[in-house]
């Protein structure tokens, strides 16, 4: 016989089951709209994929070089977050992600970018803007003989695909 009863003005109810009593600790079960069910379910489908797992490559503000971490926050809010990044020469920003983003070189120079396509060499100016979709993981090292420091631009609202950390090299891992 299931027995409810009425626990508050705003119609919550407990229901206990057959066999077990009202007073036993820890045995209630929660009535829960099924408008606010659905809406839970709803919220965990379309979050679902987007959640960061533990496995997932870092963001570019999480990852650390000998200790240090190559990039500084200045803001951030829902939709965007503002760094700046700095690399002395031979500094590695090991494997991180990003979603869509722009940087404006503050100081530029020599770098080996290395990610799914392979590795490379570029040289980028001071001065330079540059517009970046999605990146699931890239690990980018300073090849020159001068600092170079970047202000990056992460447009939050648009994710890419996270990759997990077994794409990035064995070393960074």
């Amino acid at each position: 016989m299931e027995r409810t009863r009425q626990v508050s003005r705003h119609h919550a109810r407990l229901t206990t089951h057959k066999g077990i009593r009202p007073h036993d600790p820890g045995i209630i079960m929660i009535r829960i709209p099924a408008q606010l069910l659905f809406a839970f379910v709803g919220m965990i489908a379309v979050a679902g994929p987007f959640a960061a797992r533990a496995d997932d490559v870092p963001d570019a503000l999480s990852v650390e070089w000998q200790g240090q971490k190559p990039c500084e926050k200045f803001f951030e809010d829902g939709q965007i977050r503002v760094s700046r990044c700095s690399f002395v020469p031979g500094a590695m920003h090991v494997c991180h992600s990003h979603p869509s983003y722009v940087y404006y070189v503050l100081s530029g120079g020599k770098l080996r970018v290395q990610d799914a396509s392979g590795t490379r060499d570029a040289e980028v100016g001071t001065g330079a803007f540059v517009e970046s979709p999605p990146v699931s993981w890239h690990e980018i090292t300073n090849i020159g003989d001068t600092s170079q420091e970047y202000l990056i631009i992460e447009k939050k609202y648009q994710m890419g695909v996270a990759a997990n950390k077994t794409e990035c090299p064995i070393r960074t891992r």
